[in-house]
């Protein structure tokens, strides 16, 4: 998320050209901190995400007028949550202008107290941002609408962002959000945890956004930076709230995947910025605590025995965390795994990851062979992952022409900056070596 631009919330609130930028310096980092979580209580106090949205905009308006001349508020959230409130107040008693019923609705606002443990944490079933996740992930709404809404509305993804991870115009997500925030307000889908009875049947729904939200943090879709450790921490944050509210084996299967996986980040990158791939990362970086916690959650998921796909991406992270060196990978056991993933979840994707392992295994033959079979299928033909892994296995195999072509066709796929430089190494270093 980038940080707030006072420029964005209008011309009155524009700073002065020779103004210095540090004046806005704590409410860029409240904004940073605390925007979804204002949002979500706003929303929750509000019952119109539109409304709510507009409340957090103004705001944020009072804050940049206010904070600099009377300094940050002891409780920033708390102040932020209110002076949105009576602005979404006053938006409505202008409004009933024109439309009557919008004076009741601003005065049973006005009449409304806000209790603090509103403005406080609260517990896992209490936080407002869980409420949220599961207002978004209401089984009324489509599967897309859910993904689109949560990851909008939640975690404050751009549209734009969200839009180049479901490979859709930005037009047609947008309309996608509209309509699954119309869906809540004509159903009058309530904003709160569900039931115990109804929490089974609606976790899938919210581990699956949960899976992509941390994807976005741990691989951004595009952008200057490989990494979003805000949407990883958020992510995992929310994991755990899920496996408090309800213990089930796949919850601990995906917070241990995500564990497991955020354990390397230190890893992935160089001081610049740079990608470091799997088998070159400093595994003294990797994070041990976070290791030890996700094979813990590993083992109690799979001890369960009704476990799925999440654990079984976790047990193949666990074997690359315990692995010493990438050298002493059990690739055996990590072939297993997929070999059990397929089954259970296919996909051409995790085809596509099963064929990597399977190449470790075996050999780049075997595992192109694989990664060709997929491509002919017609499947991923459009997936960048599926072409930049096919030129590595080429030029392993020094057929450096055919792994330039498919390292030139992954290149045209991405958009993530540091990922670009990554492939464009690769073609100067193929470029610069002998002809195969």
């Amino acid at each position: 998320m980038a940080g707030i631009d006072p420029t964005a919330f209008g011309a009155s609130a524009a700073p002065d050209a020779n103004e210095p930028r540090e004046r806005f310096g704590p409410i860029d980092a409240v904004y940073r901190a605390d925007s979804r979580r204002v949002l979500a209580t706003l929303i929750r106090l509000l019952g119109d995400f539109d409304l709510a949205e507009e409340a957090l905009h103004d705001a944020f308006i009072a804050a940049l007028d206010s904070w600099p001349r009377n300094g940050v508020p002891q409780n920033p959230r708390a102040w932020l949550v209110s002076t949105g409130r009576f602005k979404a107040i006053d938006r409505l008693r202008q409004a009933a202008r024109f439309d009557a019923a919008l004076a009741a609705a601003a005065d049973q606002l006005d009449a409304s107290v806000i209790a603090p443990p509103d403005l406080d944490e609260g517990d896992a079933v209490e936080d407002d941002r869980l409420r949220l996740i599961f207002t978004c992930c209401h089984p009324a709404l489509t599967p897309d609408a859910r993904i689109a809404l949560t990851l909008r509305e939640v975690c404050g993804l751009e549209t734009e962002q969200i839009a180049s991870a479901f490979l859709i115009p930005v037009p047609s997500l947008a309309q996608r959000i509209v309509r699954a925030k119309g869906k809540i307000r004509d159903a009058h889908i309530p904003y709160q945890v569900p039931s115990l009875a109804e929490l089974p049947d609606r976790l899938d729904a919210v581990l699956h956004v949960l899976y992509l939200v941390f994807n976005e943090g741990y691989s951004a879709s595009s952008g200057d930076s490989l990494l979003r450790a805000d949407l990883c921490a958020e992510a995992i944050r929310l994991g755990r709230l899920l496996t408090e509210l309800l213990p089930e084996p796949e919850a601990f299967g995906l917070l241990a995947l995500m564990l497991l996986h955020d354990a390397r980040r230190p890893a992935r990158t160089s001081p610049a910025g740079e990608l470091i791939l799997l088998d070159e990362q400093d595994r003294g970086l990797w994070n041990r605590a976070q290791i030890a916690e996700g094979l813990a959650l590993v083992e109690r998921a799979l001890a369960s025995r009704r476990f799925g796909p999440y654990t079984l991406q976790a047990a193949i992270a666990a074997v690359h965390a315990e692995a010493p060196s990438a050298a002493a990978t059990d690739w055996r056991e990590i072939v297993g795994l997929y070999d059990v993933l397929v089954r259970a979840e296919p996909s051409p994707v995790v085809e596509l990851n099963r064929a990597a392992a399977v190449a470790m295994r075996d050999g780049p033959e075997a595992g192109l062979a694989l990664i060709d079979a997929i491509l002919a299928r017609g499947e991923l033909a459009d997936y960048q992952f599926a072409h930049s892994a096919r030129a590595e296995l080429l030029r392993r195999l020094g057929r450096n022409q055919q792994a330039i072509a498919a390292f030139e066709r992954a290149l045209e796929l991405t958009t993530q900056s540091p990922e670009r430089r990554f492939l464009e190494r690769r073609l100067v270093e193929l470029a610069s070596g002998p002809p195969a």
